[in-house]
Order: structure tokens, then sequence, then C-alpha cells
């Protein structure tokens, strides 16, 4: 079995059924699978084969799964990168990738016009309006012949590269065969309850590993209808569920607090929603109750895996969020094994921190062109996170702190996360990070960059105040800085390489 094959059987299985909904069109599984044979072809004739890189910048749209499931229907790799990337990120992915062709959507066009004078052997491809110098993915598709096309790729082959979100640096390349992908995607089809009867709602870039391998790969495993939007607001989000009465969804905690939020929420009719999945950072209690109050719902599961992970991990079921919202679960989720481990890789006892290690079929093959990297990521069948967490008396898993964020104080650990969760509370905190800061004589100093709520004032005195009955003396931070907001990457994760490169 491959990716390519899942959507072939589903254009012979459920020819006429709904694959695909977007605002102005719908297409049913036997046409996007035929379509997707015609742009193979055309892909074909530019010399994409077996092991070629295609890179695909686009947001959610029939242009994307058109891509993606050609490129694979080849034996090509294919590249999703973010709809949100500068020229000068996009020229470094495409050195990296050594990607044979770029397919951009034309509204994206302003940000990659300038490539094709640096990279004479990309093909660049565009849908939309023709321009001097680029193919014209209409053309592609239109002239690429219903020549039925065979993919041959077994499970171990290569299948997909997604860019890590760069949190400490440049981006990784991570390679995924298809039998890690079609591992994540009977998680997530089992654990979420996926049937041809659902309707996934896509929202969150499909270029991200979590909408891509667990929302369109499931869903398509299970022959789904996909409901695509091209951008993300909380008005939108609302009026999609409504409208198409989808009943997956997966989304940041930020897109349901924001949503929540919404004026219009007590207007809309979100009946049709059975899974509401978020991912990327744990909800508190608060947070959750807050967001069941305005959806109207208790469906929420929480989800955790890196990336690396394909992503697997373990899940937060509905019922458990009275008692443990904020925690990660206490099971890895199917196809995956979880254990905490210390420094010297032997498991720690109950509430003691340790390294999350992840074990599963979803685990990448390795990071491109970088084999030390790779090695210290896997070691013996197990994925070293980064993550530090801990585990409760009643088996819960609970996130400290990313293993590189820690702080080293005169030979004392201590976990920022804490601390920003605490500082965070603090009535004029709109956000904050805490990092390490070198230091002279202890090694790191505790450092909080703060950004200020409007109309909302306070200085360190106050915030060291705050904390000091709240968490002990030596996690005080001895510095604080006021910045108008926190450098974040194109999925808000927070870029603390920057702060501590530029000591604001």
């Amino acid at each position: 079995m491959n990716l390519s094959e899942l959507l072939a059987r589903n254009g012979r299985k459920y020819s006429g059924k709904t694959a695909v909904q977007e605002k102005n069109k719908d297409m049913t599984y036997g046409e996007l699978d035929r379509q997707v044979t015609k742009f193979a072809n055309g892909l074909k004739n530019l010399g994409v084969s077996q092991g070629d890189k295609v890179m695909l910048f686009m947001p959610n749209t029939s242009s994307f799964l058109i891509t993606y499931f050609a490129t694979l229907r080849l034996g090509g790799i294919i590249v999703p990168v973010s709809a949100r990337l500068t020229g000068e990120e996009l020229a470094y992915m495409l050195s990296h990738s050594e990607a044979k062709v770029m397919v951009i959507d034309h509204i994206l066009y302003n940000s990659c016009a300038s490539l094709p004078a640096k990279f004479e052997n990309v093909v660049f491809v565009k849908t939309g309006e023709k321009v001097e110098g680029w193919g014209s993915f209409e053309s592609l598709l239109n002239e690429g012949g219903n020549t039925p096309i065979e993919c041959g790729t077994k499970e171990d082959d290569l299948a997909t590269m997604l860019y890590t979100s760069g949190t400490t640096g440049k981006p990784k390349g991570v390679l995924f065969s298809n039998r890690n992908i079609l591992s994540v995607a009977a998680m997530m089809a089992v654990e979420m309850e996926m049937k041809p009867e659902s309707k996934m709602l896509h929202m969150m870039p499909l270029s991200h590993s979590a909408p891509l391998h667990l929302f369109l790969a499931a869903g398509t495993y299970v022959g789904a209808t996909h409901c695509l939007s091209p951008t993300f607001t909380p008005e939108l989000l609302l009026e999609s569920v409504e409208k198409w009465r989808t009943t997956h969804f997966f989304g940041a905690p930020v897109a349901y607090l924001l949503s929540a939020k919404d004026p219009s929420i007590n207007e809309r009719d979100l009946s049709s929603m059975t899974h509401w999945v978020y991912g990327g950072a744990p909800l508190g209690k608060k947070e959750v109750t807050f967001m069941q109050q305005a959806f109207k719902s208790d469906r929420f599961y929480c989800v955790y895996g890196l990336t690396e992970a394909g992503p697997n991990g373990t899940l937060l079921l509905p019922e458990e969020h009275e008692e443990k919202a904020g925690s990660i679960g206490r099971r890895a989720a199917l196809n995956a094994e979880i254990k905490l481990v210390n420094e010297q890789g032997e498991e720690v006892n109950t509430g003691e921190p340790g390294e999350i290690i992840l074990r599963g079929e979803g685990n990448m093959v390795r990071y491109d062109k970088e084999p030390e990297k790779t090695a210290e990521t896997l070691k013996d069948g197990w994925l070293f996170t980064g993550d530090m967490a801990k585990r409760d008396e009643d088996g819960y898993y609970w996130v400290i702190d990313r293993k590189k964020d820690m702080i080293i104080s005169g030979g004392v650990n201590i976990f920022p996360k804490e601390i920003e969760e605490v500082l965070s509370t603090h009535p004029a905190v709109a956000e904050c990070a805490v990092i390490g800061a070198p230091h002279e004589d202890w090694g790191e100093t505790v450092t909080a960059y703060i950004a200020v709520k409007d109309g909302e004032s306070a200085d360190e005195s106050e915030w060291k105040s705050f904390l000091q009955e709240k968490v002990a003396d030596y996690k005080i931070p001895k510095h604080f800085h006021v910045i108008d907001q926190l450098p974040r990457n194109p999925t808000g994760k927070i870029l603390k390489h920057h702060l501590r490169k530029n000591h604001v």
C-alpha cells in the first residue's frame, strides 16, 4: 500500500462521493483521481520520476491536493512548505531540498517571483495567469492526458519531506516513508472515529505535519470529505462548520480561543462537530471550560506529538479534561509507545522529570543530509523529543518544558515554562517568554521578556513581587525586558533563539 493507492482506491470505490468541497466548487473522488492522473502525466512530461522532489507552495486548495497526490503517484517526494514563507526562506529550502519542480499558487507569486533567475535547474509552475518563464498549472493539467500511471512505490519508499519550524535555527528537512504516514493516518482514523461520512475541515496549513498526515491522509484513508479553506479567521471557522456541516477540525489552541471570543459564535449551529482536536500546546482547565461553554460542546481532544514522530504520541480524551486539562494524556496513541527517561536513558519514577521518548512506525526515516542530528534524535528505534515531562500518580503526563530551553543557573535546573505560566497570569502581561541569558559567574541567569497589554503598565519590581509568593526565589527572573511582541514562526511558536541572540 502507498498514499497514491489510497486515492486511486477511493476513486474506484467512492467514485461519485464528494471528496473535496471549496468555496466555489465540489469534486468527487472519481474526479479528483482523474485530475491527479492528468497532472501526474504533466509532471512526468517535465521529467519528474521516482525519488525526485516537488516543492509545493500553496494554501489549502484543491490544486494543493492534486499536486500532492500527483507527485506521489510518480513515486516522487512531495515537499510542502508554508504559504507564509519569504523569498529568502524559500530560496534556502529550494537549495537544500534540491527540488526539481516548484508548484505555487498565483496569490503567492510575489513572494517567489525572483526565484527562477536564481535556480536555473528548477522548473517553476504556477496557477492562474500565465507568466513568462513559468509553467502553467492549468496547461499541465489539461494537456497531461489520461494515460493510467501505476504507482509502484513500496511502503518503505520515501514519500514526503517536511521542514521543521526552525525554532532553534535553520529548519531541518524531515523525511517520511509511505509506511510512516500510513501508520499515523490509521492511528488518527481509529482514535478520532473517522468514517466515510465524516467531513474534515482543513483551515490549518496543510504544509504542516498534523493537518497533512493526521487529517488529510487519515481522511483519505477512510474516504471522508475534505472541506478546504485557504485561510483561517474565527468568523470563517464558525461559518464553515455551519455551512459544510463538518465533523472534525484540527487547530492550534489560539484558533479555538479566538473563535470562542467571536461575537457570532452564539448564532452559529455547530452541532455537526463530533471532534474538536487541538495540539501544539496543552490547554489549562480555565481555557478548556471557556471553550466548552462558547462552543457548547465537550468533545475536545488534545493530541501530542512531534513532526519527527509523524506526528504520533499521546492524546487526552474529552472525558479526561475535567480532571486533567493541561495534561497530554496517560497513554500513547495507537501505533505508538512513550517513556520518560533521564540523561542515562533510564526510566524515571512517578513525579520525576524526564525526557519524553516515542517509538512507533510513524517516526521519521531521517533528517535529510544531517546524519549526526538524526543519530542524536533516533536511538534504538526511539525518538528523543527534547520535551521534558513528569508523570503524576494517576499516570498522566505533564509537559514541563523543552529540554533545550532548560536554564542551568549555578548548577540548578530551572524550567522556564513554570515561570511563564505564573507570570502570564499578571493582569498587565499579554504574553511572556523566559530564557537563560549567559552569566559570567552563574552560567546562566533567568531573564524574562514581556509584552504588556494595551492600556496596562507594570515594572520590574511589581513583577518580582508578584512572583515571590508563587515560585522559588532562584526562579524569579533577575532581568525583565519589555518588548512589543514576542518573535514567532509561521505556526505561532515562540522563537527563543532570537531572544537569546539579540538580548534585547
